[in-house]
């Protein structure tokens, strides 16, 4: 089953793709963590996705294809995938469309969370995430505080603030999803593979809400 998470930066797509995958057995990919896993190693593709990353802009194209292509490619891919940050523009989408049929395989549903941009830029400012490369729990220090401050409620990591997580990175993400990752949505929408999830940081639906209402779309009742 491979299924995509669209939306803006900071919508949830990450932590409702983890939810999923446990749920579903299936390997959450996200393109944020790859990314940065090259970065942390410091290399020259890790610098060259540094240099765009922690300006707000997208990683281009044929790198990041490149990269989610030997990924996918791995053993715990080979059962499907729920894709968290990729595709987010359209020839990353044609890319990825054309890298299935060649073996066969499909996307099943594109998912897309909708928030507002105040509340986009509300939650990324007060993220913290674990350090645990291995965890990576995510948090917010409104509404999903950790039991603990600083410290990760399931392996008791520092958690920590993403540099990137600042009102000007973000806003410029805003602006390059706005440009760019949002055509997404009619290109599935187009190939009816669209389900649209409307959010609102005060409306008490919860990621597991989000996560248990995608199922419901994919399989039928699963209360």
């Amino acid at each position: 089953m491979y299924i995509v998470m669209l939306g803006k930066p900071g919508s949830g797509k990450g932590t409702v793709g983890k939810m999923l995958s446990e749920s579903l057995g299936i390997t959450h990919l996200s393109s944020g963590e790859l990314f940065r896993s090259y970065i942390k190693k410091a290399g020259e593709i890790g610098k060259q996705i540094d240099s765009y990353v922690s300006k707000g802009n997208l990683v281009p194209d044929d790198l990041a294809i490149k990269l989610v292509e030997q990924r996918l490619q791995e053993p715990d891919c080979k059962n499907g995938v729920i894709l968290d940050g990729f595709p987010r523009t359209i020839v990353q989408a044609e890319a990825f469309d054309t890298f299935l049929k060649k073996q066969g395989k499909k996307i099943d549903i594109a998912v897309e969370l909708e928030l507002s941009d105040e509340d986009i830029i509300d939650r990324i400012v007060k993220r913290r995430v674990c350090s645990n490369i291995n965890c990576r729990e995510v948090y917010n220090l409104e509404f999903k505080k950790p039991k603990q401050e600083g410290i990760c409620d399931i392996c008791h990591s520092q958690l920590v603030q993403r540099e990137d997580d600042n009102i000007e990175t973000v806003k410029q993400r805003l602006k390059t999803y706005h440009e760019t990752s949002a055509k997404l949505v009619d290109y599935y929408k187009a190939q009816d593979l669209l389900y649209a999830v409307k959010l609102n940081l005060h409306s008490g639906k919860t990621s597991e809400d989000v996560a248990k209402e995608i199922k419901k779309c994919l399989f039928g009742d699963v209360s």
